[in-house]
């Protein structure tokens, strides 16, 4: 694929508030599709998140193969996201080559589940303002992630909730297909998973945990990601402020597990249930060390990563050591691009001969993927 071209033509195309678009050139159809979430207000969220009603109900892409299949590929994103854009090129890719139905689906209170103020930098700038006076200068604080910044720095448990919504939601998504009731999925498609950075550390714990037994024969591809947390670097001027950051990191490296011990009906979800305890688990290495290499072993054989040499945000060597924890050595896969390239964007456009070399990368990734997938 004509990445370089593609990605244009994909961005000038794409609107979520459009019912069916087609793609010009390929018999793929992207559709937007509605989703209600019904995940509980009152359980974990933030008592001023379910005002947020973006967040609640909302629509996402499913790209459909050229013709009719028995196989879904559920895409998850990576954290800050504020638009599809980034990820057409990639769904397009796996919807025609490995003849897939593709699911791009939101994390909570990401991309169009929330609000589009979010994503307006005349509309942030205040907010950098007032950040930047109560806390002081603050590294890689940028309009494009003082919104997360300012929420994770507010209430770090945000990040779990997020997670958690997220998961039920996906429960409901691929209960809906299967059951078949979903307008443009068949029942009967086999589900496999593409990751991409904080969306592999939420696909690695749905795995773990397989709740519903929905994932029992799942593949996951993951690419830019796969590490427990504490081996992640979220300082980014596109993810969240040096601040927020050492926030949240402080918070469930030192602070979590005691937060825990106590009765509630957070705790007791956190310490009896698998997605509870997975998340726990890919927190750090030393954290329920057994129960996560014993879902990484059974899972062995499921799990394929590429990951790119120069990431700083989730970096190749912790990646290498959690999965590991599989058992087996060959899991990831290591490659490092001909060209200037950052874990937010590993496919830039140039205007330069480079575009070539993106290309080439791009699809080296992704028939990887889809081999792996297909």
């Amino acid at each position: 694929m004509d990445y370089s071209k593609s990605y244009l033509v994909l961005k000038s195309l794409f609107d979520p508030g459009i019912e069916e678009i087609v793609l010009p050139g390929t018999k793929v159809r992207i559709h937007n599709m509605l989703f209600h979430s019904d995940f509980p207000d009152d359980d974990f969220l933030n008592n001023q998140d379910p005002l947020i009603t973006e967040n609640s109900t909302f629509s996402y892409p499913v790209f459909t193969p050229p013709q009719k299949s028995d196989k879904v590929i559920l895409l998850l994103h990576g954290l800050n996201e504020r638009s599809w854009i980034k990820y057409l090129v990639w769904a397009c890719w796996l919807a025609e080559n490995t003849s897939s139905y593709v699911i791009l689906f939101p994390i909570s209170f990401h991309i169009n589940r929330s609000p589009e103020s979010w994503k307006d930098p005349r509309a942030m700038v205040p907010y950098m303002n007032n950040r930047n006076l109560s806390l002081g200068k603050t590294s890689m604080l940028s309009f494009a992630n003082v919104a997360l910044s300012d929420r994770l720095t507010e209430d770090p448990m945000r990040f779990f909730n997020s997670g958690y919504q997220t998961s039920i939601d996906l429960i409901k998504l691929i209960q809906t297909v299967r059951a078949g009731h979903h307008k443009i999925i068949p029942a009967g498609c086999s589900l496999n998973l593409f990751a991409y950075s904080i969306g592999a550390f939420l696909a690695e714990i749905i795995m773990m945990a397989n709740p519903e037994n929905l994932f029992s024969e799942s593949k996951l591809f993951i690419f830019c990601g796969g590490s427990v947390f504490s081996n992640m670097n979220g300082t980014s001027k596109l993810i969240m402020d040096s601040y927020a950051f050492k926030k949240v990191y402080d918070f469930y490296l030192y602070d979590f597990e005691e937060s825990i011990i106590g009765k509630s009906k957070l705790s007791s979800f956190l310490k009896s249930t698998q997605i509870g305890m997975a998340f726990r688990s890919m927190i750090d290495r030393g954290r329920l060390r057994y129960f996560r290499e014993n879902n990484l072993k059974r899972l062995q054989d499921q799990i394929f990563c590429v990951v790119m040499q120069k990431d700083t945000v989730i970096p190749v060597k912790g990646i290498i050591e959690t999965l590991n924890d599989s058992g087996r050595n060959n899991i990831v896969e290591v490659h490092d691009f001909p060209y200037t390239y950052s874990h937010e964007n590993p496919f830039p456009l140039f205007s330069s001969g480079l575009t070539d070399e993106v290309d080439r990368s791009f699809n080296m990734v992704f028939e990887k993927a889809g081999s792996f997938l297909a």
